[in-house]
């Protein structure tokens, strides 16, 4: 068969050095584990080296037609671990039966933060996450609070993963070439989570940040915060200048604030 031809609509961009494809399936190396899910191999450029690894089983998902019918026929190993399924409309959890499992990718531009976003709400399962996104997507989740690319992804991956920024890779190493730089990030999830619930979290930090430039005690009017609340040091502050556990504090915050009505559900 033929190689895949790479589809505009589907951000697909095919790695082609060996090295660096190599490179990237070596990320993961949590131990506690026995699953490795790839998203969107193409056609199997990382793949290969993954099967490589007799401590995990690799699953691959690809929504790609022909990508499937490529795999199929060059990868007989992985035989009914294809998944021809879109990953942002899986539950995780009911297809490997809740068991922990690490996941990697060379992700498409066009969905790779909704990729994260999906990791973070299957984070009970998912101990590692590593792979490739366009670089100022691996920039923004890697960066620290007072850093004008840090905002959503940043707090909410940070809260739940210890995120490592790992290397650079250029735009002549694919095919076709994007038009801007790649980054590897590597996502080692922490022992403890806090106890405010992940959908609170989120909701907070996503109406903080939808007027960055606002203080806090602006941004968050919709909370109908008391009178009392609203005159901690905190509210002072603007979105980026809080760290990943400082909106925790702050949502864990607002929702005790019993005095409040809170209008967003």
């Amino acid at each position: 068969m033929s190689k895949v031809r790479p589809k505009k609509y589907l951000g697909q961009h095919f790695l082609t050095d060996q090295n660096i494809a190599q490179k990237i399936a070596d990320t993961l190396q949590k131990t506690n584990y026995d699953t490795i899910l790839e998203i969107g191999p193409g056609m199997g450029v990382m793949t290969r080296y993954l099967l490589n690894r007799k401590d995990k089983n690799i699953y691959v998902i690809e929504i790609d037609t022909e990508s499937v019918s490529y795999l199929k026929k060059n990868f007989p190993e992985l035989k009914d671990r294809i998944f021809e399924k879109d990953f942002l409309k899986c539950d995780l959890k009911q297809m490997f039966d809740n068991n922990p499992i690490g996941i990697i990718g060379n992700f498409p531009y066009n969905i790779s933060s909704q990729i994260v976003f999906k990791v973070l709400d299957h984070k009970e399962i998912v101990p590692e996450f590593a792979g490739m996104f366009q670089k100022e997507v691996s920039e923004r989740i890697a960066a620290k609070h007072g850093n004008k690319t840090y905002g959503i992804l940043s707090v909410l991956t940070q809260v739940y993963y210890d995120v490592e920024y790992l290397f650079t890779v250029n735009e002549n190493v694919f095919n076709p070439p994007p038009k801007v730089k790649s980054g590897v990030i590597r996502l080692n999830r922490k022992d403890d989570f806090p106890s405010i619930e992940y959908d609170y979290l989120k909701k907070v930090v996503k109406t903080a940040f939808n007027q960055r430039r606002k203080t806090l005690r602006n941004s968050l009017k919709s909370y109908n915060l008391s009178d009392n609340l609203k005159q901690a040091r905190i509210f002072a502050k603007r979105p980026e200048q809080l760290s990943p556990t400082e909106f925790v504090e702050l949502a864990q915050m607002i929702k005790n604030d019993t005095s409040g009505t809170h209008n967003i559900d």
